[in-house]
């Protein structure tokens, strides 16, 4: 028996006018996008700091070098941002002033401070034109009936995977953008996870890092943890440029086949990058590179943990950072379901989520 159809109700005025309103800002959001990398790439953050924090218009234009003529254009642009949450004005006295907010501020360069790490790369890869064209190509992506492993959209327009060590993008100056934005957003607020999170460091003698790069994270454990040896683990051409020292025990190899001994892995956003199949891969070696969970042995993963936990705000960043994966890597998001599956299919035995801080979750996993 045929499902009987529906009535559809037809929208109120009211309903429809706010309906339009909201396809022009889904559909338009992308000048919003581009407004950010417009203004990272004058460096109007780090020219409104160095004006003292608040500028005028007519500050900045000269700061920036800019044409007179510019002048109207770039308050329109700057109305834009504001209304957008990326800067704030002080609009009640007689000229108005732009200034700073958190946001911006994480866009200032040559900032000193101990939780700041600049996102302008950040920025500059994600609005990147090879991004965006890998974005605009995802419903020739959806049509093709593509032999598995599945190439992600990024792939199969460009012809070469992304972050892929074996074959770096051709074009070496977005090659570095992209890099160097992933170890941007990677380091930032990790003092915050340390010093919110000490008791996951507590009687840790020794601890690898996976995909530790310059060993930043290791530098920042072992300040707070001076008892704690460290171990960072990357590819050769990774370790080949890290300042080495006898503080950090730097290994250059494969995680995939094998990970230096310790009493403790550190994942810390790593398997976002990953499918299933080879996050699954990944634990399996961290899990026989750490003694049993009687003698302190844990893995300790700090990932996207997706949830309506911290409001929808922070859920749809949350999406759109599970999208950028879809669109640009063979990895995604996981919410606790996904990572539980995930642990069991790799031989641990229990996990523990023991804070949430931001979107990211600090996740324990024993064997």
């Amino acid at each position: 028996m045929a499902a009987q159809s529906q009535a559809i109700v037809a929208p109120t005025d009211a309903e429809l006018l706010q309906a339009q309103a909201d396809l022009w800002r889904h559909s338009l959001y992308y000048l919003t996008s581009m407004a950010l990398k417009c203004a990272v790439e004058l460096h109007i953050p780090t020219a409104i700091h160095n004006l003292g924090g608040s500028a005028s218009l007519l500050d900045l234009t000269a700061a920036l070098s800019l044409p007179p003529a510019k002048l109207p254009f770039l308050r329109r642009m700057m109305r834009l941002l504001i209304a957008s949450g990326i800067f704030v004005s002080d609009s009640n006295t007689e000229v108005e002033t732009y200034r700073l907010n958190p946001l911006s501020w994480l866009l200032v360069e040559g900032v000193e401070a101990e939780d700041h790490t600049n996102q302008k790369y950040f920025v500059l890869g994600t609005i990147s034109r090879q991004y965006v064209e890998a974005a605009l190509s995802l419903a020739d992506w959806f049509k093709k009936d593509l032999a598995p492993p599945l190439p992600s959209p990024f792939e199969e327009l460009h012809g070469v995977p992304n972050l892929d060590e074996s074959t770096p993008f051709p074009e070496e100056e977005f090659d570095m953008i992209v890099h160097e934005g992933v170890a941007a957003h990677d380091n930032l607020a990790m003092g915050k996870i340390i010093s919110k999170c000490r008791d996951i460091f507590k009687g840790v003698k020794s601890l690898t890092d996976c995909c530790g790069g310059d060993g930043k994270t290791a530098r920042a454990i072992i300040k707070a943890f001076p008892g704690i040896k460290c171990t960072v683990l990357d590819l050769p051409k990774v370790i080949e440029k890290a300042a080495t020292d006898d503080v950090i025990n730097y290994v250059a190899g494969d995680m995939f086949k094998l990970v230096p001994s310790a009493q403790v892995v550190l994942l810390k956003l790593v398997l976002h990058f990953w499918s299933d199949e080879d996050c699954v891969k990944i634990l399996e070696q961290c899990r026989k590179a750490i003694p049993s969970r009687k003698q302190g042995g844990k893995v300790i993963i700090i990932e996207i943990v997706m949830g309506h936990y911290m409001g929808q705000i922070m859920y749809e960043a949350q999406l759109l950072m599970d999208m950028i994966m879809m669109v640009n890597t063979k990895g995604r998001q996981r919410d606790e379901n996904d990572w539980r599956e995930i642990f069991m299919k790799a031989g641990f035995t229990d996990y523990k989520i023991v804070k949430k801080i931001g979107a990211r979750g600090i996740i324990e996993v024993y064997p």
